[in-house]
């Protein structure tokens, strides 16, 4: 099913992040995180992959299990930094073999040595990506939204300008960034919406479980850290468990309060661990979403 007639089905859309382990892994550690998300009332469940094609293989191989063995509808990461066309083409035709219907259209990140004005030879943006999809048919896809702007762009104004080139591409929805400030977020919407753009965005949500993840993810997000998650960090930053836990409740509240402001959908990024994403959706009636 696509993603976008699920987002006109529903109120709120519930979905969950997952990561392909590292390649010293085994595939067996993330499918016993699918073992616990499959009895969650999940809309759909994203896989992500590597820049460049790093995890390609391992990302199809999680995304058709998840598409065929657990029956819950899969979005496709699909990042065309380094890649030709042609690369696009034959991994777009691996996943329509898999029924899998749904992509997120992404640049992803630059490897070090490629010049960061040029992607590749046959991209620039996430919006070439998207209208090379459209031309395949058949496929359903969503993009990325900043609501703090992207990183490398040099002013939100010229991020919401971009965000607009994706829709106009054909973005069908929109999954944002991670951020800690509800208000920003709520801002942000109210821009988008005057802009014209009315496509359904999900709003894109990470519990803090220890310093050094918060400061990793900050560091890559550009997300703003508000004085009271702030002053949380400060009060327990000796104490691994307490910080966990805070961190928890503080995930918990900001969905409360999303979920009464109406957003359209909520996506958690789970860090491949089903129990605290089973707690959060016990906590917020996530579970009880139908």
């Amino acid at each position: 099913m696509k993603i976008r007639n699920i987002f006109k089905a529903k109120k709120c859309v519930v979905s969950c992040e997952i990561f392909p382990p590292k390649p010293d892994m085994p595939l067996s550690t993330i499918f016993q995180t699918l073992d616990e998300l499959v009895g969650m009332p999940l809309d759909f469940i994203s896989v992500t992959y590597g820049a460049g094609g790093s995890s390609t293989a391992r990302s199809l191989e999680i995304a058709s299990k998840v598409q065929n063995q657990y029956k819950i509808e899969t979005l496709a990461h699909l990042t065309c930094v380094g890649s030709s066309r042609k690369d696009i083409e034959e991994i777009a035709a691996a996943l329509k073999r898999e029924n899998i219907e749904n992509i997120l259209a992404l640049r992803g990140d630059l490897p070090a040595h490629m010049d960061p004005n040029c992607c590749s030879a046959d991209y620039g943006y996430a919006s070439d990506l998207i209208a090379h999809l459209k031309q395949l048919d058949g496929f359903c896809i969503g993009a990325a939204a900043y609501p703090e702007g992207h990183p490398t762009c040099i002013d939100l104004t010229t991020d919401l300008r971009n965000l607009a080139y994706k829709v106009e591409a054909g973005a069908d929805f929109l999954i944002s960034q991670l951020f800690f400030d509800n208000e920003l977020f709520y801002r942000f919407i109210a821009k988008i919406r005057a802009m014209g753009i009315n496509s359904p965005v999900s709003v894109g949500i990470m519990p803090v479980l220890n310093l050094k993840q918060i400061e990793r993810m900050t560091s890559l997000c550009g997300a703003s850290i508000p004085p009271k998650l702030g002053a949380m960090l400060e009060r327990y930053k000796d104490n691994p468990v307490d910080i966990a836990a805070a961190g928890m409740e503080y995930a918990c509240e900001q969905i409360s309060d999303l979920l009464d402001h109406g957003v359209d959908g909520i996506h958690l990024y789970t860090m491949n661990k089903a129990s605290h994403t089973k707690e959060i959706m016990q906590h917020t009636g996530l579970m009880n979403m139908k």
